[in-house]
């Protein structure tokens, strides 16, 4: 199949394109592919390009690409991070922007993501420098954002107070040299929830913005930046009334979370709490859950409370996939499998996949539509894979109950999170040999 090939798929379906042909070739043709995308400005919506090919440098560590409107009218705003902050190009549609495009395709990024009104396309450029092209149909359309300003308003400003309180930034705003890589991960977190802020805030019937407040559970909180830094986003930025409840099992981490909002004067709005996630107790049901960095299982106790609470919107980032591993170490890998898990430390990296494809499936089968997306660079953190869930009520597809099924079957694993939840789908008591068990056979939640 030709790697340019384009045919429209089906809502929901996606198309993974393979080409025999020398690397040079299927190259050139994803580039063509996705250089016509980036040049409609009515469609496209948002693209990226990061990561590097091997033996190859790039300028910056992430390249946005999106069409705004302002004054002289319809712009392509190229907007490049690198370590520090980011730079931001407006140019006119036509040549200039096709020389833009034309330019940045042929640097050594390896990952292309590109969204349009109708689709996702995603290019991974492999270590031989073949494009790994994948695109999927939207099962709704989405609406591109024109305001120019959008990209400023959607972060904290580094002179915010909160990064002061936080230790992040200094009494005149500037952010400390050793506390860079905090700051960038406060930034992608909050650009990876701008998107779903509607899903926790809609508007009111009469196209108002709510007057309830918006209510954000963190839990397995810790030290609580990304929970400062979604209130002061929420609060500030977006203008919403938000209510912040974090929980952390360390007393310690609730008495140094009060004293930060004493400080920022909104104790009132934000309370902490020492708790297990298990047993952890709400006045109201959530808006928003977040459970960003939670160690091992203790993601899945998230997750399962976030799914019990049928919370609209799940952020999770998790941490130290310790129990899939566990088993997968127990039992003898499928077929010719065994290589993958012959070395411990592919064990340990597989696991980290299987774990969360099983979770992001899991989600799926009880009413999520789920994406899984890194939300900061690798080079500051190794855990940097975001779970992003928003209910939608529907029933699964067909295929994902039995992708599901063979996954556990053929691997042999249990997942914590099917256990805290097997009640609300039959797969879900699906054993290690791919049976369900008997009481878990009806017809579920």
């Amino acid at each position: 199949m030709d790697v340019s090939g384009s045919q429209q798929q089906p809502a929901g379906s996606s198309q993974t394109v393979h080409d025999a042909r020398p690397a040079d070739g299927q190259l050139d043709d994803a580039r063509a592919t996705v250089q016509a995308l980036l040049e409609d400005d009515g469609s496209l919506v948002r693209a990226t390009m990061a990561g590097r090919q091997r033996n190859r440098s790039v300028a910056f560590r992430r390249v946005d690409l999106r069409y705004v409107d302002v004054s002289a009218g319809r712009r392509l705003q190229i907007t490049s991070y690198d370590d520090t902050q980011a730079h931001t190009r407006n140019v006119v549609p036509g040549p200039d922007a096709s020389q833009a495009i034309h330019a940045l395709l042929r640097d050594g990024y390896a990952n292309w993501h590109v969204e349009t009104r109708s689709e996702k396309v995603q290019v991974r450029i492999s270590k031989k420098g073949r494009p790994l092209l994948h695109r999927a149909a939207l099962e709704a359309s989405a609406e591109p954002q024109r305001q120019h300003d959008r990209e400023k308003r959607r972060r904290l400003d580094e002179r915010d107070e909160v990064f002061e309180v936080l230790g992040i930034a200094t009494a005149d705003g500037r952010i400390k040299p050793r506390r860079q890589a905090k700051f960038r991960q406060v930034q992608d977190f909050l650009a990876a929830l701008d998107p779903l802020v509607p899903q926790v805030a809609p508007p009111a019937a009469d196209g108002k913005p709510t007057e309830q407040p918006v209510r954000v559970v963190d839990l397995g909180c810790g030290n609580a930046y990304l929970t400062f830094a979604a209130f002061r986003y929420l609060r500030v930025v977006k203008d919403l009334p938000v209510r912040v409840v974090g929980v952390d099992s360390k007393s310690q981490a609730r008495g140094h979370n009060t004293e930060a909002a004493r400080q920022l004067g909104v104790g009132a709005e934000i309370e902490f709490i020492d708790s297990p996630i298990a047993d952890v107790s709400l006045d109201h049901d959530p808006d928003l859950v977040l459970a960003l960095h939670a160690c091992d299982t203790a993601t899945d106790d998230a997750l399962a409370r976030a799914v019990r609470w049928q919370a609209p919107v799940i952020l999770a980032a998790p941490c130290c996939h310790h129990d899939i591993q566990r088993q997968l170490g127990a039992r003898q890998a499928p077929g010719p499998y065994r290589l993958v898990t012959r070395h411990p430390i592919l064990r340990e990296r597989f696991a980290d996949v299987l774990t969360d494809a099983l979770r992001a499936a899991i989600l799926r089968l009880v009413g999520y539509r789920v994406d899984v997306i890194e939300f900061v660079d690798s080079a500051h953190t190794p855990r940097n894979a975001l779970i992003r869930a928003v209910r939608t009520g529907s029933p699964p597809a067909a295929d994902i109950e039995e992708a599901y099924r063979e996954l556990v079957a053929d691997w042999g694993v249990r997942p914590a999170l099917a256990t805290l939840l097997t009640d609300l789908h039959p797969v879900l008591g699906a054993q290690p040999d791919g049976h369900i068990s008997v009481e878990q056979d009806g017809d579920g939640a």
